[in-house]
């Protein structure tokens, strides 16, 4: 068994995270803002013309991904139409005759290939950037047109060589997955009030 630490220590252990969090979220303010405003602008024009926003991830980022698609076909903070998106983590029977069948690094490529067509956006979503679904993904959005979102961390690792030039890198830098999941919602956050402004002109 673990060693019990005094309620007080383990305050002050939260309160650390807390500070790091928080400390982390205003110095990525600066570099990641102008990326941000560039995937709003994507998305929101992709939306407008009919595409849709294709989202993916796994663990803790396909949670992000689930979050992300349904901010934009339910609501976000003002009652508006709804908005076309998917998370291609949802399906399991999809997910996982893909997995068995061939192997899991084509589990987002396959469901791109039947679903996805020029003028929608892939937000394709890795702490480390080097997720291998998440990269063969971001391949197969290249070969069909689709323009691409990777929300990344640590550098931005592998995905930050197969981007194309029209596609958009938000990469927060940091180290640490936790740190790194709690800008990311941030991020979703701003991307959802940014295409709600663009679309509808909400201002609350």
């Amino acid at each position: 068994m673990g060693h019990a630490e005094p309620a007080s220590e383990l305050a002050g252990r939260v309160a650390a995270h807390f500070a790091e969090s928080a400390n982390l979220k205003l110095a990525a303010a600066r570099p990641l803002a102008e990326p941000i405003a560039r995937a709003i602008r994507l998305m929101a024009d992709a939306l407008a013309a009919g595409g849709r926003v294709l989202a993916c991830g796994n663990g803790g980022s396909a949670a992000d991904a689930q979050h992300f698609a349904a901010e934009l076909v339910n609501r976000f903070e003002i009652e508006r139409p709804p908005l076309a998106a998917l998370a291609l983590t949802t399906d399991t029977s999809t997910l996982t005759s893909i997995a068995n069948d061939y192997a899991y690094e084509e589990v987002f490529a396959k469901q791109l290939r039947a679903l996805g067509r020029r003028g929608d956006v892939l937000l394709a979503i890795s702490t480390s950037g080097n997720s291998p679904s998440v990269l063969r993904a971001l391949q197969t959005a290249r070969e069909l047109g689709l323009t691409s979102v990777a929300l990344t961390g640590r550098g931005g690792g592998k995905v930050a060589g197969l981007l194309a030039a029209e596609d958009i890198h938000i990469c927060v830098p940091h180290a640490a997955t936790a740190r790194i999941q709690e800008v990311h919602l941030l991020v979703l956050h701003c991307l959802c009030d940014g295409i709600d402004h663009q679309l509808f002109g909400a201002n609350q």
